[in-house]
């Protein structure tokens, strides 16, 4: 298939994303910077988290645009398997470290989920997601190509394993139950175009939920949050455990129509906690606002849409899979997060992809996105419309051309 033009709603909502997440945390880094310095005596300076976060979008732009412009989606194909073997190495390596107490596994709140490298960290659960949407694509392509979808030793069972001991590293070794999210509906979402049966698809959705209750039951932190927000949608006395999603829907329903404006924000201040990464829903709500947010969500809105479209009229089974996994990654991480913090859903601990602060988390899902941005350029839909215009105006130039000259003539 021929190369044509981008999408270029993906182009602009994706650059539009990471622009105002600049903005947010230029507005509410110093904010974070004093909370964390009179709390814990640190000595960062009022620009630290903006230099971070303006250091992240460089190098997701770096990362979206070689996935878009220099790295052929055929060549990264290539290499599905290796991506996912690094992928679940990095993350046993991290987990072992943790183990032994090295400080190389950097963690917080108990958690070890980052490799500590100096300055620097790295979050192998990002890379996870991505080496997950790939290695999937590859695998559900050739068990269709061979006709053996939905068999138990050539389908069911290396999906079961590679899909078990991803989500074992990073929700149960990782404790992050986030991207343990993302990840089944990366999962599920390419599963439904992998060719299995309806029945089969509903027998390991039924599984998938058993299996995460039965990880939420046995865990007493996640249980907390489950009675937070039991406590906090029944109206229960205001207590620690409710303190994170009282102070979330405080600030949205503080920012009112169209906000407090940009540095005025109260909730960063110190008040709602991870306000610069996992609550930043919350702070935007606060400083732009129902508008703004209406905008916001009205952006994401339209990255998705435009990403499902290109799944839509991709003829490329591969490229479609990966688009899929791609859409339901970001669908996921979207929804969990807005739903967590407007108190639909627990607190989860999960980003919003492209405005909370971080690096390895942006620059992943930049690359994932650039992706898709590149199988735009051979979507079915745009040559034939591109044909027809082509060929319309060559006929309507001849067929004009014809009739000057014949006017001229006469």
């Amino acid at each position: 298939m021929r190369k044509h033009k981008s999408d270029l709603v993906i182009l602009f909502a994706t650059l539009g994303l990471m622009a105002l997440g600049l903005i947010i945390i230029y507005a509410i880094g110093p904010m974070r910077s004093n909370v964390l310095n009179s709390t814990y005596g640190t000595n960062y300076s009022d620009n630290y988290f903006f230099l971070g976060q303006l250091r992240s979008v460089a190098l997701s732009l770096i990362a979206f645009f070689a996935a878009f412009k220099w790295i052929p989606v055929k060549f990264i194909k290539k290499f599905a398997k290796p991506l996912m073997i690094i992928a679940i190495i990095l993350s046993l390596a991290l987990w072992l470290l943790s183990m032994t107490g090295s400080s190389l596994a950097k963690c917080e709140l108990g958690e070890c989920r980052w490799f500590n490298f100096g300055p620097v960290s790295f979050q192998p659960a990002e890379l996870m997601k991505l080496a997950l949407v790939i290695y999937l694509a590859d695998f559900f392509a050739r068990k269709r190509e061979d006709g053996v979808v939905g068999q138990w030793r050539e389908f069911w069972l290396p999906l079961l394993i590679v899909s078990g001991i991803s989500l074992f590293l990073v929700v149960i070794a990782q404790g992050d139950l986030g991207t343990g999210v993302a990840m089944i509906a990366i999962i599920l979402g390419m599963l439904l175009l992998s060719g299995i049966s309806t029945k089969q698809y509903l027998i390991f959705l039924i599984s998938i939920i058993i299996v995460g209750v039965g990880a939420i039951a046995t865990s007493s932190h996640r249980m907390e949050r489950i009675y937070a927000w039991v406590d906090t949608i029944s109206g229960a006395e205001s207590n620690d455990s409710t303190y994170h999603i009282e102070n979330a829907m405080l600030a949205i329903g503080i920012g009112g129509f169209t906000g407090v404006g940009i540095g005025n924000s109260v909730q960063a201040t110190g008040y709602l906690p991870e306000s610069i990464n996992d609550s930043v829903f919350a702070i935007l709500g606060e400083t732009f606002g129902f508008v703004g947010l209406f905008v916001i969500i009205s952006i994401f809105g339209a990255l998705l849409m435009r990403t499902v479209k290109v799944a839509e009229h991709t003829d490329d089974v591969e490229n479609r899979l990966i688009t899929v996994g791609v859409f339901s990654w970001t669908l996921a991480q979207v929804v969990v997060n807005i739903m967590a913090m407007t108190g639909l859903v627990p607190v989860t601990g999960i980003t919003l992809p492209l405005l909370s602060y971080g690096g390895t988390s942006m620059i992943f899902i930049a690359f994932a996105l650039g992706l898709v941005l590149q199988i735009s350029c051979y979507t079915n839909r745009e040559v034939i419309k591109n044909e027809n215009i082509s060929s319309r105006r060559g006929i309507g130039g001849t067929h004009y051309t014809g009739r000057r000259r014949s006017s001229r003539t006469s």
